[in-house]
């Protein structure tokens, strides 16, 4: 038979052959070298067991030495049976910042490594049984993170800001021509604001005057984590003095709750985190409790409008609406507020706005309308969609808090999957004749090319 098949065939079964027997010879010695390791391995413990007869420890001399005097008996499963393992967790998003005073030679810190391996103790058992939520929209798969806890029900002492680290022992870098030249472009504007505007809201530069919003300081407060990070420390233990002996909130004044919260509240707190001064985390407690009562409302959607001496708080006086950006751009500070003094209160009150707003019907696709009622808690003025004002930041802080919060509020995520849905369903158009992508609004059911 083997002389009848032609000269080709024959050709392919010899080819065949010759390539099954290589591909056995290759597989015959990636397969040997593992089986070799695991028979040596397995005499090596046979004759350890045979030397050491009750189970007993090893000899430490059999071990590997430590690099440092220190180790953790975690590297050394032998030693550390009793005590679980400290596994590595490496932390998402930006690094911790580093607590240091500012230089006066300006001379910056480098960063720190945001792959810095950071180790966590394993939980106890039934909580590693705990499942975690994992979020899938429409292709988009998100894990839950480790991040801001939310409060216990207890109160607690003050939590020190997590960016309090230990001083490193790296030489500092000289900062760049750049970034001279931003920390120069803050000095002149500082400097006018010093001298025609000290301790008022904002500077009226063309006019060397001022003017005021709330009388708060504005402007100080809002420049003090940027004078912080550009190593103005001159300048910021000025301002800090003027909060200390001259920012007084007790008294008769309508402040807006949106901006406060965002420019008095959220500037106290980054610049408690920058700097670990408890002073700043005492005035943004402060500021915290005179704003609560903007929440007492019958629909628990806070009024715009709060007189942080009275302790009364109103709608504007054009209508009995809030719009929905303040309302639901306030939760970043109040819930960290309430992480770092342990009173839950702060965030419970801004937890229920947004859990409010995700039940509301009025929405287009995740996008929603301008207005809200303080009374009756439904959407008005329906039928107008826009990124623009009295609606933007409200998708900005969906986000943002589902980062907060470790990732595990799944209905801020939904919301926020749904509203970009919505904004390229519903807002975005393409120029002629570039095929240029931009924004725009709707209005009733019609397209607006307005930014």
């Amino acid at each position: 038979k083997w002389k009848q098949l032609s000269r080709l065939q024959r050709s392919v079964i010899l080819f065949l052959f010759a390539f099954l027997a290589v591909c056995g010879v290759i597989s015959y010695t990636s397969m040997g070298e593992p089986w070799k390791s695991l028979t040596n391995k397995s005499l090596d413990d046979q004759k350890t067991e045979a030397e050491i007869p009750g189970l007993k420890l090893a000899n430490p001399a059999v071990l590997p030495a430590p690099q440092k005097a220190d180790a953790n008996l975690g590297d050394y499963p032998e030693l550390s049976q009793q005590k679980p393992p400290k596994l590595p967790y490496v932390r998402r998003g930006p690094s911790n910042l580093q607590i240091k005073p500012p230089r006066r030679n300006m001379r910056l810190k480098t960063r720190h490594d945001p792959s810095r391996v950071v180790e966590e103790p394993v939980q106890a058992d039934k909580e590693e049984k705990t499942e975690k939520s994992v979020i899938s929209w429409r292709g988009a798969v998100i894990e839950p993170d480790q991040s801001t806890e939310p409060p216990s029900s207890k109160v607690k002492e003050p939590e020190k800001p997590s960016s309090v680290e230990a001083d490193d022992q790296k030489e500092p870098v000289p900062i760049t021509e750049r970034q001279m030249a931003v920390i120069e472009a803050f000095r002149h504007a500082w400097k006018g604001y010093k001298d025609f505007a000290w301790g008022h809201d904002e500077l009226k530069p063309l006019s060397k005057s001022y003017s005021e919003w709330f009388g708060l300081g504005l402007t100080l407060i809002d420049a003090l984590d940027t004078m912080w990070i550009l190593g103005l420390k001159e300048e910021f233990e000025e301002a800090r003095k003027w909060v200390a002996n001259d920012l007084v909130f007790d008294k008769n004044v309508d402040v807006n709750l949106f901006e406060s919260t965002i420019r008095i509240l959220g500037g106290l707190l980054s610049t408690y985190h920058l700097s670990g001064d408890s002073l700043f985390l005492e005035k943004a407690k402060d500021i915290g409790n005179r704003l609560m009562p903007a929440f007492k409302t019958p629909s628990k959607i806070p009024y715009s409008d709060v007189n942080i001496g009275r302790g009364t708080a109103h709608p504007p006086r054009w209508t009995s609406d809030s719009t929905v950006a303040e309302v639901t751009s306030i939760q970043l500070e109040f819930r960290e507020l309430s992480r770092l003094t342990g009173d839950e209160k702060f965030q419970k009150a801004v937890d229920e706005v947004m859990k409010h707003v995700h039940t509301l019907s009025g929405k287009n696709d995740g996008l929603v309308p301008m207005f809200i009622n303080t009374n009756s808690g439904q959407f008005t003025h329906l039928g107008v969609y826009t990124l623009g004002a009295r609606a933007d930041s409200y998708y900005e802080y969906l986000l943002k808090q589902w980062i907060q919060g470790g990732k595990k509020e799944n209905e801020l995520l939904e919301d926020y999957m749904r509203a970009i849905e919505g904004v390229k369903k519903h807002l975005l158009q393409r120029s002629q004749p570039k095929q240029l992508t931009f924004v725009g609004e709707l209005a009733h059911g019609h397209f607006s090319a307005k930014m």
